[in-house]
């Protein structure tokens, strides 16, 4: 985890991708930083600092997913996104709550994976290096330098022949050479397709225990490019050189101090009026009273060994039109003490969603078309409209918040996108005539921009 960043620099780096929403950054960035300084406390006090959960309050579309999403990348934190109106009570068809913990798990492992490919990369290309250079000098390849490693009684090569063959292989003079490589081949892909849920309550690996098995794990030969061949020679190297005992046990590590789970669509899952109802709301009191426990802190048994909750930071959100946090249960209410609403989006933060985030929509567009050789060129009073015609849409149909700019966007240049591909570099200005040629219309409309917006 991230040490080095307070409260004020995580909200200052949530700015560049998140527009307004200042308490809910507030609520995260404090709640991240707890996690740090609990891991500086020193005793047995250490182990009785838990999270303090988070329930995000607000309509779609106003960043609540981003903000956790942003959150745990900020943190190189494993973190999961789950639907809670996915889970159903123990004993009904559908996903057990404690799935998220164990996707929990597999988020971490390849978090961990990934830095550890990092680590080894260099020493992975080299040794890849020296098994193609081997590769080309012993066989018969299509210029004379080899395919194949028959030829095991050939000497090795020299330093000075390695290094000359990397000096080639960088310029890309081999590119053109094909190699056969031997790759592993697993059959297993029955195992996936038959390894349900069911197995894993009993936190069974079925691709490791059938790895055992006579004609489950054996190699074939491949045909290819020297480029191609080279990562598949660097990909067999790196696992080669990663210890995935040590990963796993790292990951397992990782998830429970620093696991993030968002609960999205929590909501759903409220009773009405606190649960005097009948029929669904029995199924949701159900699921709820399921999560307690996991939220709570309990130990969930997964594949790769047991894993604790307690310290893992549970992120819920919802837009509660129907329900409210009160008609949840009190013993999950209780979980998740802070609360932050979420404010709609106006018409102002359109625009800022449009003009100031890094990776804002008008900048992917720009990128996408820069690509066919198209300079688009969007004015300020453009984006003014479309961000007045957003929030016009908001207000007349259902308010879907920001997404609403993805539906206006694509629309807008939907011929734009179509004829980018014909060929020849042309700059396109998107100005407020241009908007209103193709977007008026359909706003005007009501029930067509019910449909089409």
């Amino acid at each position: 985890m991230r040490s080095s960043l307070t409260p004020r620099e995580i909200v200052g780096e949530l700015d560049r991708y998140i527009v307004g929403q200042t308490k809910a950054k507030r609520a995260v960035a404090i709640a991240l930083r707890n996690r740090w300084r609990r891991q500086q406390v020193t005793g047995e006090l250490k182990e009785d600092i838990t999270p303090k959960n988070i329930i995000l309050i607000g309509p779609t579309g106003v960043g609540k997913t981003e903000i956790a999403r942003r959150l745990a990348k900020l943190a190189g934190s494993p973190f999961v996104k789950v639907e809670a109106s996915k889970f159903t009570e123990v004993g009904y068809v559908g996903r057990d709550v404690e799935s998220m913990v164990r996707d929990l798990v597999e988020a971490a492992i390849s978090l961990v994976r990934d830095e550890e490919l990092i680590r080894v990369r260099e020493r992975a290309v080299e040794a890849a290096e020296d098994r193609l250079a081997e590769l080309l000098k012993n066989g018969s390849g299509t210029r004379g330098f080899g395919l194949s490693s028959a030829n095991s009684s050939a000497p090795r090569l020299s330093e000075s022949d390695r290094d000359k063959f990397r000096a080639q292989l960088r310029a890309g003079t081999l590119d053109d050479e094909i190699v056969e490589v031997e790759v592993q081949d697993s059959n297993l892909m029955f195992v996936r397709n038959f390894s349900g849920q069911g197995l894993e309550e009993m936190g069974v690996n079925l691709q490791d225990l059938f790895k055992g098995f006579p004609g489950q794990s054996r190699t074939r030969k491949r045909k290819a490019p020297v480029p191609e061949a080279l990562k598949l020679l660097e990909a067999e190297e790196s696992a080669k050189l990663i210890d995935q005992d040590r990963v796993n046990r790292d990951a397992l590590k990782r998830a429970e101090n620093d696991g993030i789970i968002f609960l999205d669509e929590i909501d759903k899952i409220a009773s009405r009026e606190g649960g005097k109802g009948g029929g669904p709301d029995v199924s949701r009191e159900g699921v709820q009273r399921d999560l307690l426990p996991i939220v709570e802190g309990s130990t969930v048994t997964t594949k790769y060994g047991p894993l604790k909750t307690d310290h893992v930071l549970f992120i819920a959100a919802g837009a509660f039109h129907v329900s409210k946090p009160s008609d949840l249960i009190p013993e999950l209410q209780g979980r998740f003490p802070i609360r932050v609403e979420l404010e709609p989006l106006t018409g102002d933060d359109l625009v800022r969603i449009l003009k100031e985030p890094k990776n804002s929509l008008l900048k992917q567009y720009t990128a996408l078309l820069s690509v066919e050789g198209v300079t688009l060129t969007v004015t300020d009073d453009a984006i003014l409209e479309l961000a007045r015609l957003a929030q016009l849409v908001n207000e007349r149909s259902q308010n879907i918040g920001a997404r609403r700019l993805h539906t206006i966007l694509e629309r807008l240049l939907e011929d734009v996108s179509f004829s980018a591909g014909d060929g020849g570099s042309k700059t396109i200005t998107i100005d407020v005539p241009f908007v209103r040629e193709r977007l008026s219309g359909l706003v005007k409309d009501e029930d067509l921009s019910r449909y089409i917006l």
